[in-house]
């Protein structure tokens, strides 16, 4: 049997991996009785924990939130996932930068050498300019507008836009209305999709170009975007004017968020599972679209259209003789 602290610990450790646990499941898992997993769970609720106890045939245990964030327990790839997305946080988000910092070093501290290393061979550096991302947000506005997003409520703001920018400021002019339905990201740039009031449309704005009003407006009923999925509204807003003729996807044996970081916005990303994800990009040519595929170090599947599988194939063929020249 493990020592109080060291099943308290494991006790939260269960608790925190699922939402409902069966108490004679807690028991059997820490290999003690249902008694003192009712005494344990007790421990856990004077340090602060808010664990509920569920009603039911076997009756359980729940840890449900709290006035208060009491201390947390992560296994090792959700330690160091925590770590590069407190580094990353800066990156585009004004506002968040010594509350990111201060976390980082928080739980730098706790962690166990093998793990520092691991994040400390990651070093990010903010670059203020570069050529894929423009403007930064900031967090409060995220925040409101995300909030606005969750709550379908009408989302009046400012916004800077083409014409708003070529006639300059004017304070008179009436703020935007509009049903916030997504927050998204593109080419590394946080949009927002929603229902123009005004124009009686859908639109998308950039978030950097947002300053939100308050208070927010009426609740509303959600609309049905004029696409199957907010992803392929996306691309097609975007590639409309898209100039490059040759558009194609692929399955990739990598997660989501490495394509993203890797692609720097020159496709669509989607994540279909831990290790898979599904990329939707153009190129002026189907061999030069099938290569860009390739270059990723990674395997991948191409799904289509047609030219691009036959340009794949040429392309195997041009290298397999290139590889061995009679």
């Amino acid at each position: 049997m493990l020592e109080t602290s060291a099943r308290l610990l494991a006790l939260l450790s269960l608790l925190q991996a699922r939402r409902d646990w069966p108490g004679r499941t807690l028991a059997d898992r820490l290999e003690v009785s249902p008694r003192t997993v009712r005494r344990d769970v007790d421990r856990l609720r004077e340090l602060g924990y808010p664990v509920q106890a569920t009603r039911g045939p076997d009756g359980g245990y729940r840890l449900d939130a709290g006035s208060e964030l009491p201390p947390l327990l992560f296994d090792d790839d959700q330690a160091v996932a925590v770590a590069v997305a407190l580094q990353t946080a800066t990156m585009s988000i004004q506002g968040v930068e010594e509350a990111a910092l201060r976390a980082l070093a928080t739980v730098r501290q706790v962690m166990p050498a093998r793990l520092r290393h691991r994040v400390d061979a990651l070093q990010v550096t903010r670059i203020v300019k570069n050529t894929w991302r423009e403007g930064d947000i900031d967090a409060e506005h995220l925040l409101a507008i995300g909030t606005a997003v969750r709550a379908r409520e009408v989302l009046r703001f400012d916004y800077e836009g083409r014409r708003e920018l070529a006639e300059g400021p004017d304070e008179s002019r009436p703020p935007r209305r509009t049903e916030p339905h997504h927050l998204v990201t593109w080419g590394g740039r946080w949009y927002l999709v929603g229902w123009d009031l005004d124009r009686k449309d859908w639109r998308t704005y950039r978030v950097d170009r947002m300053t939100p009003r308050t208070p927010n407006g009426p609740r509303f009923a959600p609309r049905e975007l004029p696409a199957p999925d907010i992803n392929e509204f996306i691309a097609e807003r975007f590639e409309r004017h898209d100039p490059l003729p040759c558009r194609g996807t692929a399955i990739l044996r990598a997660p989501a968020a490495a394509m993203n970081e890797w692609m720097r916005g020159q496709g669509l990303v989607e994540d279909i599972a831990q290790d898979r994800c599904r990329v939707t990009a153009g190129s002026w040519s189907w061999t030069g679209l099938a290569s860009w595929f390739g270059m990723f170090g990674v395997d991948f599947e191409l799904v289509g259209p047609p030219e691009l599988l036959e340009a794949a194939s040429e392309l195997a063929a041009r290298f397999a003789r290139a590889s061995n020249p009679v």
